[in-house]
């Protein structure tokens, strides 16, 4: 999975979403991630970042998201 960060760029990530959502369900969607780990290797693929997700009690995954829209890369505290 790749994400644009706004001015961070674009990094990828190992996460295995695609094979909950379809590629045309995820492309345009904001999730909130982190981006400050350090990079790291998982099954020869670089992750870069963390997809913030909730597990259901179906082990479902559920993307975190903003209420409304915000610039892709903003921060949050």
């Amino acid at each position: 999975m790749v994400i644009v960060f706004g001015n961070l760029g674009t990094k990828k990530t190992s996460a295995q979403i695609i094979k909950l959502f379809r590629v045309d369900e995820l492309v345009g969607m904001q999730v909130v991630a982190v981006v400050n780990f350090p990079s790291k290797e998982i099954v020869n693929l670089i992750s870069e970042f963390l997809v913030m997700r909730g597990i259901g009690k179906d082990k479902e995954v559920i993307l975190i998201q903003s209420e409304c829209a915000v610039e892709n890369g903003t921060c949050l505290g």
